[in-house]
């Protein structure tokens, strides 16, 4: 093959521009393909993108709702929290009103305890007291008896004579003992 061969056939085709029954039948092809592409594959890739944007609309819709709950159960838990922190020192308040109130029952218990003791006693002295003085005076009436009689050399047994005698003694004993005490004082 010469040169000279291929310039001259060069010049019947230009192969930048196609021969137009190839042009024809070109474009009768890309209407009928892209007829079927946009009947057939449009209306399903039109559906699918539907679908997405219906999906992330509502799962945006889904997670505002799920947020504003989520919202609305945090502000209640913080009230039922406040309303129990309220209550809890109520109770602790009226706990320790009523632990200051029945420790000052057991001190005026207590206290009426002590009294009542103290009471007892004073009147269990006063009683000892009484047994001792009764007996100290039986026994010193006795002796002061004995002594006289023999002092005297006669017998002081008159027992109203003798109690006249011992309880006049003692009664000057006691007066003595009750001056000295008062000016000891």
């Amino acid at each position: 093959m010469s040169l000279a061969f291929i310039a001259a056939e060069g010049e019947k085709m230009n192969p930048l521009i196609p021969a137009w029954p190839e042009v024809i039948v070109g474009l009768l092809c890309f209407f009928i393909v892209f007829g079927l592409l946009g009947k057939k594959l449009l209306p399903s890739i039109e559906k699918v993108l539907a679908e997405r944007r219906d999906a992330i609309e509502g799962g945006m819709e889904r997670a505002e709702a799920a947020q504003a709950e989520a919202q609305a159960l945090l502000e209640q838990y913080r009230a039922e929290l406040a309303e129990a922190r309220h209550e809890a020192a109520r109770i602790v308040e009226q706990a320790r009103e009523q632990g200051a109130a029945q420790l000052a029952e057991m001190r005026e218990e207590g206290q009426r305890q002590r009294e009542a003791i103290v009471a007892a006693g004073h009147a269990q002295i006063e009683a000892d007291k009484k047994q001792a003085t009764a007996a100290l005076r039986q026994d010193v009436g006795s002796l002061a008896t004995q002594l006289a009689s023999r002092i005297v050399g006669e017998s002081l047994e008159d027992s109203a004579r003798q109690s006249g005698v011992i309880d006049r003694f003692l009664d000057e004993l006691e007066a003595k003992a009750a001056v000295a005490q008062g000016a000891a004082k």
